[in-house]
């Protein structure tokens, strides 16, 4: 758990950040929003483009104090000062002012979460324990959301409608949260050391050698495919769901708590599959956890304007599934790699993370970029007093369909996924005592 407490003020500043500061920024400190919009797409690109090249460049870096380590320290540090710019803005700022924070903030959460990712795939090689890591990032990063839900409703109760209170209390949950967890990631464990078959692999280091290690590993591809249609799930859930629950449902009083309600109940998804996953394996646990929600969401589909109970209690049980795909694919990143450094001898941990941090951001892009336009081209319009029936009914066809369909897939592509406790064990014993040169390892059945 100390090892992942830099996950805590991660996921704390994502929602504020997305969500809030641009609107707040705008109304309180009169920065224009066309503004804004360029400087956060600038953000967002550079923010896809560093994982990547990070995950690389880690998995390259030696150091006294480690490979991760230094990432991870400097990618902290840049995100506090992001964040600090953020939620503590002066008076009379300008759009340069916010666009350095905005760099700073996106730079540095990428930085850090891509070395703390890699790292989390090197602290164990044993097949289970993997899982248990997986599922404490999931616990944490739940738990940092439900709180920061929280403050917009603190906010509402002390000064309704204070932008700048709000950006008080995100930013001092974040800055609270940040540079302990920092201190506590950086000290949790010791990292592992580089073999030297490694670091003769690492000296050669190129461009298109990372991009064959990517793209031709058909296994890592499944598991990358497989998170981009879980998140693209997730995300056309979260795009429609106010429109639902104050529109389709009727309940505007809703609109912060239902997040509340799901979110709650996520905190008790990674205990709950964390034994799942050590039970079954990790491939076999996503594939349940992906066709549970499908189910759940295909329920959705028969619920009246008047069902809102039901509505609730879909929420409770997506909440205990909430993240449970995402907790195995995580954990199955790491046995990938472990195939491919048995294969070649090359340790690309750190890459295959950061481009499954690309998967992830992919997938929610994916789900804004279609699911919006998409009841807007089925007749809902948000801004109307009222929708007819049929705008109302595609509305919740989409909210249903578009997730069922992106789990089912997701399932779909792990379904007979060969690496499982076995023949990691192999794999495992095989990089602990290689031979002189690595020989080749044929590839696992399907």
């Amino acid at each position: 758990m100390r090892f992942a407490a830099m996950i805590v003020p991660i996921y704390a500043a994502t929602q504020p950040v997305m969500a809030f500061v641009p609107a707040i920024l705008a109304h309180d400190y009169a920065i224009p929003l066309a503004g804004l919009g360029l400087v956060y797409l600038i953000g967002q690109l550079a923010n896809s483009l560093l994982d990547p090249i990070v995950g690389a460049l880690s998995d390259r870096t030696a150091s006294r104090f480690g490979r991760r380590r230094p990432w991870i320290a400097g990618g902290g540090l840049l995100f506090i000062v992001g964040c600090a710019m953020l939620f503590f803005p002066p008076d009379g700022i300008g759009l340069g002012w916010v666009a350095g924070g905005v760099l700073c903030y996106y730079c540095g959460a990428s930085i850090t979460q891509t070395g703390l990712l890699a790292w989390s795939g090197e602290i164990s090689g044993d097949y289970d324990e993997r899982t248990r890591i997986a599922a404490q990032i999931t616990l944490l990063s739940s738990a940092a959301l439900v709180l920061t839900l929280l403050l917009p409703a603190l906010a509402d109760q002390l000064r309704p409608d204070d932008g700048r209170l709000r950006l008080t209390l995100f930013g001092t949950l974040v800055l609270v949260t940040a540079v302990p967890g920092l201190l506590l990631t950086l000290t949790a464990w010791p990292e592992r050391q580089i073999e030297r078959a490694t670091e003769h692999h690492l000296a050669r280091f190129a461009f298109r050698a990372s991009l064959k290690a990517v793209f031709g590993n058909p296994l890592l591809l499944r598991v990358l495919a497989a998170d981009a249609a879980v998140t693209a799930g997730q995300g056309v859930r979260t795009a429609l769901l106010l429109f639902v629950v104050t529109i389709y449902f009727g309940r505007p009083e809703w609109a912060a708590g239902f997040f509340l309600l799901q979110y709650s109940f996520g905190i008790l998804a990674g205990p709950i599959w964390r034994p799942i996953g050590q039970r079954l394996g990790k491939a076999r646990a996503a594939m349940l956890a992906e066709l549970s929600q499908c189910a759940i969401n295909l329920a959705l589909v028969f619920l009246a304007p008047q069902d809102f109970a039901l509505m609730m209690a879909l929420a409770v049980a997506q909440g205990l599934t909430q993240g449970s795909g995402n907790l195995m694919l995580r954990a199955m990143v790491a046995d990938v790699a472990d195939l491919h450094r048995a294969q070649t001898g090359e340790d690309r941990v750190g890459l295959y993370y950061s481009v499954f941090s690309v998967s992830m951001k992919l997938g929610g892009a994916l789900a804004f970029g279609i699911a919006l336009p998409l009841v807007t081209a089925l007749g809902f319009d948000a801004k109307a007093s009222t929708n007819t029936p049929a705008a109302l009914h595609a509305l919740l066809l989409v909210f249903a369909l578009g997730p069922a369909l992106a789990h089912l897939l997701a399932a779909t592509l792990v379904a007979r996924f060969p690496l499982d406790a076995a023949r990691h064990g192999e794999l495992r014993r095989r990089i602990e005592t290689p031979p002189p040169a690595f020989a080749p390892v044929p590839e696992p059945a399907e």
